[in-house]
């Protein structure tokens, strides 16, 4: 379906974090999606990875993850510069500080009149797809869908370290993980601390791996697989519509 876009602002403590939300372009009401980027933030490959989630029928808001550190609408160039830049980012940014944005988009969408009361999910990629196992750690998130999630095994996030791991125990929704047997950041030896980890604490959980190397679902880079890809976006389909009876 058609998908409309804006921009708003949410206030979180004394700073705003700009939203982009994109979301069906038909009136009735459709789940929501917190949704995350990866260190290079809000560009047209990641907003163009958002409108196609829209396209499905979820109101998606995805949040500038680093805006406390970079002026509202910046997008970091995916080279090795924009990498250095995009991973001081994350290095400087408190894991309480991005609990408390995944709570503000959260409690956003829950009040958003085209959105299905109770029925939130979330779902990002690289930096992000931690951040969306994370977001699954607060109440009513039915879904996390984590795109090649990096750091979760070794708890690297953000300035101090994240504790994602040792709480899986709280997540009271499901987990899709989504890798790439190629992925040097997300190697053999940390799927299978994460998968350990979800199977220890009794999260329903579904892992998907794919020929492919990290990154693959951005469509602007040398890694690109679209084979993959479609792959990829046909499971998260499947596994939104099961989570919300759609």
């Amino acid at each position: 379906m058609q998908v409309q876009r804006q921009d708003i602002g949410l206030m979180v403590g004394d700073s705003l974090m700009r939203v982009y939300v994109a979301s069906p372009q038909p009136a009735g009401q459709y789940p929501g999606i917190l949704f995350y980027s990866d260190i290079y933030q809000l560009g047209a490959p990641i907003t163009r990875l958002a409108d196609r989630l829209a396209g499905y029928g979820y109101v998606v808001a995805a949040p500038e993850i680093f805006y406390r550190l970079e002026p509202i609408g910046t997008v970091i160039e995916p080279n090795s510069l924009g990498r250095l830049r995009g991973n001081d980012n994350a290095r400087r940014t408190e894991i309480a500080a991005y609990d408390a944005d995944a709570i503000a988009v959260l409690d956003w969408l829950q009040t958003q009149t085209q959105v299905t009361i109770g029925e939130i999910g979330s779902l990002g990629f690289c930096i992000g797809g931690h951040l969306a196992l994370r977001a699954a750690l607060q109440p009513g998130v039915k879904l996390s869908v984590c795109c090649y999630p990096t750091g979760v095994h070794n708890g690297k996030l953000g300035q101090d370290r994240a504790d994602t791991l040792e709480r899986l125990g709280e997540i009271k929704g499901a987990v899709l993980t989504l890798f790439g047997s190629l992925d040097p950041h997300v190697p053999l030896d940390a799927r299978e601390q994460i998968i350990e980890a979800l199977d220890r604490a009794g999260v329903a959980h579904k892992t998907l791996l794919y020929d492919a190397d990290h990154t693959f679902m951005r469509d602007d880079g040398h890694r690109y697989d679209p084979v993959a890809s479609d792959g990829a976006w046909q499971a998260i389909a499947e596994s939104l519509c099961l989570a919300f009876d759609s």
